[in-house]
């Protein structure tokens, strides 16, 4: 057994599916659009964040896919990730030719630059090129992983469709040699039987890969950077909001030598005569009495810095 035979083993082991292109029509979309389903239980932001009781509180998930995306809708990383994306979603593009592409004098290569143009700019039959890049963006930020499907339709005026794929999804064959009729790829589903791992060869998924590095053939996104430290600002800014929501008042009165009654006259009082009617309460006793208070009084309460 050679080597390309014993990745193409190892990789149906993994993958659970035969290795090699499956049977499609030219263009037809062989990923799923949503492969994980609807089941993830995705709902807060924060639901992961908690254990049970008291002592889960203020605990950090590890960042994972499903938490990152989690994350990724909270305001403050939507307000980041939106800067990037749509910056680069509305820019202009154009098809060129690449250095060392051939002879200037190529007799078709303005039709081709055509076609990859139509293509490009309507990838599949519900995306434009906005709506494909921006989902790849998307991915490329939160987890470093953005992937799209190409497939090739054998129609010369409309060359390549291409489907965006959910990178999390993706596994990637490290052991591939460069052999283009390995598999390179593969994506996981929710689904049983061949249809649990879809194997892709290498033209047939635009992987990218945000910070590569050697010691991993996964990506690194800017979120994933991120996710501890946004993580404790947004909670720092929850505790404020509950602490400035907070009815119960932070300090207290303290009355030396008073008697239960002379305590009870004072909260009659205070409650009567001074409390939420803007006037200036005025006491009178032989010792004046003593503010305690439970906090400092200033914003650093909040715990914002």
């Amino acid at each position: 057994m050679g080597w390309t035979d014993a990745v193409k083993e190892v990789w149906e082991r993994v993958a659970g599916t035969p290795a090699g292109p499956m049977s499609a029509e030219a263009g037809e979309r062989k990923t799923l659009a949503v492969p994980m389903g609807q089941g993830l239980g995705m709902s807060s932001i924060f639901a992961p964040f908690r254990g049970a009781g008291v002592s889960g509180h203020g605990q950090l998930p590890k960042p994972t896919a499903a938490n990152l995306r989690r994350f990724a809708e909270t305001p403050v990383v939507r307000r980041a990730i939106n800067c990037t994306k749509d910056k680069i979603a509305c820019m202009g593009w154009q098809i060129t030719v690449a250095p060392g592409a051939g002879p200037e004098t190529a007799a078709d290569r303005a039709e081709r630059q055509r076609a990859l143009t139509r293509a490009f700019a309507q990838p599949n039959a519900t995306d434009s090129f906005r709506t494909l890049i921006e989902q790849v963006i998307e991915d490329t930020l939160v987890g470093g992983f953005g992937a799209a499907e190409i497939e090739a339709t054998g129609d010369p005026l409309r060359p390549v469709e291409l489907y965006p794929v959910d990178g999390a999804t993706i596994q990637v064959n490290a052991l591939w040699s460069g052999n283009p009729d390995d598999p390179r790829y593969a994506q996981v589903t929710s689904r049983g039987g061949a249809e649990k791992a879809i194997s892709l060869l290498d033209d047939q998924l635009m992987y990218v890969r945000l910070n590569p590095r050697t010691h991993t053939v996964f990506g690194l996104g800017k979120v994933e950077v991120a996710f501890e430290t946004i993580s404790q600002f947004l909670q720092a800014h929850r505790y404020a909001g509950r602490l400035a929501s907070n009815s119960v008042v932070q300090y207290a009165i303290w009355l030396n030598e008073r008697t239960p009654e002379q305590h009870e006259r004072l909260i009659r009082w205070w409650q009567d005569e001074a409390e939420g009617t803007e006037r200036v309460p005025i006491l009178s006793s032989e010792a004046k009495p003593e503010v305690l208070r439970f906090a400092g009084g200033t914003d650093a309460d909040l715990r914002l810095q």
